[in-house]
Formats: C-alpha cells, structure tokens, sequence
C-alpha cells in the first residue's frame, strides 16, 4: 500500500509532467503558420518605379519599408532599394514607390531619393515618401547556411512575385577584395526588376537582406551574324546584400536609427555601427 507521502510525490510527478506536454503544446501553437508569416512580409514590399518627367518609364527594380516615422501632421516612410535602380535619377527623373501590390496594383506615391550608393563594394538607396499606409519589415539576425527564406519581387516591372529557397552561401570574409566576394548567397531564382527586394527568412519572417543581383551567363547563336547575344539569369545564384551592409550604409548616410541592432546584441548608433 502506498503511503501518503508516495501518494503526494505520484501526484507532483503527474502534475509537472501535464505542464511540460501542455507548455510544448502551446509552444507548438505560436509557431506562425506560412500564411501568418506571408501576411508579416508581403505589406512591406514595394515596388519602385524611375520615370522621366513627361511620364515614360525608365526603369522599374523593388524596395522594403525598413521603418515609419509618425507625427501629427504626416507619417514619412523610409524604403531601401538597390542603389543601381535610381543611379542617374537625383534631380533629372522622377521616382515613384508602389504600395499595397499584393492586394492588386496598389497606391502610388512619389519618393525622394535620400542617400544612394551604386559602387562594386555597396548597391543601395533610401527612399522617402509621405505615406500612412506603410508597413515596415521586422529586421532579422544574421542568417545561417541552408536556412529558409522567401525572397519577393516585381520582375520585369510587373506583377509582385514570391520565391523561396535556402540560403546557399554565406562568407563573412572582410577582406579587402570586397568587390567579388559574396557576402550572402539564396538559390531563390530571381531576374530583372528584382534587385532591391526583400529576403525574409521564411520561419518568422523577419527581414535578413535585399537582392543585389544574380549570376548570368552569356549566350550567343552560333552562325550569327553579325554576332550577337544575350545575358540570362543563371537560376540559384542571387546575390545578397545583407542587413550587416543595410546598416552600415544607413550609418554612413546619417540614419542609423532607422532600424535597430541585430536581436541579442547591443544597439550602436552613429559611426560605431558600422
């Protein structure tokens, strides 16, 4: 017969392993779903437009919302793009930022060119536009190799695009030969009009980097002539710039707060970010 004080201990052990399967439960239950973490990402993607002033388009690339500044009288969005995508555009084009795209063709709204960089080492711009409907991206932690993302786009300046992949390289070299080492690699296939969108890890979808380019490969028709030929994508090797460079950049350009440091560091501001 058991006695009382084994009786009490039975019933602890019971008690403690019921909260163990019910906190694992509920542990389960928080994991966002995909639908849940495709409905964090897609408000923060934009697409930009560059036009020149009588209304003809000149070229089309993507953007993220990176942060929302609200006041009384106006909300001013800040949007990062690749650097290549306005190149030319300050004070002889106009340029423009699409919001809402994955609800249909979205709002459009003109953007001011803030600070821009288009240089082997760096391919990146911040935007700003008065807007109160923007959504900004939750910043992420460096990613590591083989992890889920979701990248998306507006190719060839069209309709906005999901695709998903891992992450296929990732160097954390700082030489000097920063010009042909990749920082960050996904084999997510993207073309052109995809550079400056955002890469989400695909688990929460927090923000870890925006499409610098991709690998192409040269392609001529034997016999031609005169010769010719084309650049085509090669599938599964787009090029990365991770949020590590988007802040040393925005460091550089005076708006390190716009997003915060790397969860689980400290934050730094002003040069010291870099």
């Amino acid at each position: 017969m058991r006695t009382r004080f084994e009786y009490l201990r039975a019933v602890a052990l019971g008690a403690m392993v019921a909260a163990l399967m019910s906190g694992c439960a509920i542990g389960g239950l928080w994991e966002p779903s995909r639908e849940e973490v495709l409905q964090r990402i897609l408000p923060s993607a934009v697409q930009v437009i560059v036009e020149q002033q009588e209304g003809r388009r000149v070229r089309t690339g993507s953007g993220v919302v990176l942060a929302t500044r609200r006041t009384e009288r106006r909300a001013d969005c800040f949007i990062v793009t690749s650097g290549h995508t306005v190149s030319g555009a300050v004070g002889q084009k106009e340029v423009y930022v699409v919001f809402g795209r994955y609800r249909g063709d979205g709002t459009r709204v003109r953007a001011t060119v803030l600070a821009h960089r288009d240089a082997p080492d760096l391919d990146l711009a911040l935007l700003q536009v008065d807007a109160t409907h923007c959504v900004s991206a939750r910043p992420g932690r460096p990613p590591f190799l083989g992890e889920s993302v979701w990248v998306v786009g507006f190719p060839w300046g069209r309709h906005m695009t999901l695709a998903s992949g891992i992450v296929s390289q990732v160097n954390g070299d700082d030489g000097a030969d920063r010009e042909t080492a990749s920082r960050l690699m996904v084999d997510a296939s993207v073309s052109y009009g995809s550079s400056g969108g955002g890469v989400y890890e695909a688990r929460g979808g927090a923000l870890i980097g925006v499409v610098e380019g991709y690998s192409t490969a040269r392609v001529s028709p034997p016999g031609a002539n005169p010769p010719w030929y084309i650049d085509v994508p090669v599938p599964g090797q787009t090029f990365v710039t991770p949020l590590a460079d988007v802040r040393r950049f925005l460091a550089e350009a005076g708006y390190a707060d716009l997003i915060g440091a790397p969860p689980g560091r400290t934050r730094l501001s002003g040069a010291a970010a870099r």
